[in-house]
């Protein structure tokens, strides 16, 4: 007999199965803050909520804007939003993670009154998108994606502002700064820690702070003086 009519035998082992990686574990995704949120905010929030929702022919369509929404109480996205939003629209907290972890709008760190995003796409970095970024985190003292310490500018770099016939574009709460260079930008960053907010470029001819802009964006009015939208300490 010869060897390729030789029979073959397999030794199948009890055990845990193999199990094969071709990159870097990613480790578990969390959010922190409180679990839950007052009972008082809570109740001003879920009738917000209503509102939103009642536009939708499906609740859980109104997932987008309750996130926008929770984030202008918080400035980020915490484990009391995420609670929240699953209560209202009856979905798991895992469904809403994976929401609000897949769109680079939801924060997942405190942020800033003012989010500054460089882009640092092809054409903003061939005309100076990297020089600003660099200019812009030594001058405020912080890695990109970081805050300054007295809570007024998150920066961060963005892969591209849908506005490359501008570039380079420096975007402050999703509002449009055109052709800027380090200098401008700095400047800019500077006029914003001191209270001074310069009108966009295009679009808007005000700028809201980071909150205001969330809920702008969750489809509601602006909140008043005694209802700024931040969670209670």
């Amino acid at each position: 007999m010869s060897d390729l009519q030789q029979p073959v035998f397999l030794e199948v082992l009890a055990g845990p199965p193999a199990q094969f990686a071709t990159s870097t574990p990613t480790p578990p995704i969390a959010f922190d803050g409180p679990q839950r949120y007052s009972d008082e905010l809570t109740s001003r929030l879920a009738a917000e909520a209503a509102d939103i929702i009642g536009r939708y022919p499906q609740s859980r369509s109104a997932l987008l804007p309750l996130l926008h929404l929770v984030q202008s109480v918080d400035g980020y996205i915490t484990r009391a939003g995420v609670t929240f939003c699953a209560e209202q629209l009856g979905l798991t907290a895992a469904q809403v993670a994976s929401v609000a972890t897949f769109y680079s709008m939801y924060r997942r760190e405190p942020t800033g009154e003012y989010l500054i995003g460089v882009c640092t796409n092809t054409l903003c970095a061939v005309l100076g998108g990297d020089e600003i970024l660099a200019s812009l985190t030594e001058h405020l003292g912080v890695e990109p994606g970081g805050t300054t310490a007295d809570g007024r500018i998150t920066v961060e770099h963005v892969e591209c502002n849908a506005a490359c016939d501008f570039a380079p574009v420096v975007m402050v709460n999703w509002e449009f700064y055109d052709n800027q260079t380090p200098t401008s930008a700095t400047e800019l960053a500077e006029d914003l820690r001191a209270g001074i907010a310069p009108p966009p470029s295009r679009g808007s001819t005000t700028l809201c702070s980071f909150r205001q802009t969330a809920r702008l964006l969750a489809g509601l009015p602006p909140a008043t003086s005694s209802d700024d939208g931040s969670a209670p300490a």
